[in-house]
């Protein structure tokens, strides 16, 4: 039996825009923050338009690694609406987090920031998102969150 080998379709890139976060807290182990999503772009080879200024990233932080938990809405640039579910997984030691602090850019190879997408829309043209799995290498940026999305073939 021969086993099928994970490619990567690029799709498009994320520019998404956040406020800062808020920090709600919860115990000396692990911390809940929101940080809201305020708008953004998408670009890409299959879906262009933008990131409605709608949802939120409820993050909670334990150790080193923090889980995130996104939603929010796309607008497709002829005017489609597309609900975002994206949930993943930040890791960056401490060497990374000063860096990041300092506002150095970060490449994506350099942390483990991943994440996996559910789409849901009511749009013909874009059931395809609804359709199959995709998961995004984000990067942080100031002010923003990069993420390229890829379909799972």
């Amino acid at each position: 039996m021969s086993l099928l080998k994970p490619s990567l379709q690029f799709v498009f890139e994320l520019r998404v825009e956040v406020a800062a976060p808020v920090r709600v807290g919860r115990t000396e182990s692990e911390s809940l923050n929101v940080t809201p999503i305020t708008g953004g772009v998408v670009e890409g080879p299959r879906l262009n338009g933008r990131v409605l200024g709608v949802g939120a990233d409820w993050w909670v932080t334990r150790g080193s690694t923090t889980q995130l938990d996104a939603r929010y809405l796309i607008e497709s640039a002829d005017g489609a609406a597309i609900d975002v579910v994206n949930r993943g997984y930040w890791h960056a030691g401490p060497e990374l987090e000063e860096r990041l602090r300092s506002g150095e850019p970060l490449a994506e190879d350099e942390l483990y920031y991943r994440t996996a997408f559910v789409f849901q829309t009511g749009a013909a043209d874009y059931r395809w998102l609804t359709e199959a799995q995709f998961v995004g290498y984000a990067r942080p940026e100031e002010g923003l969150v990069c993420i390229r999305v890829f379909r799972l073939d």
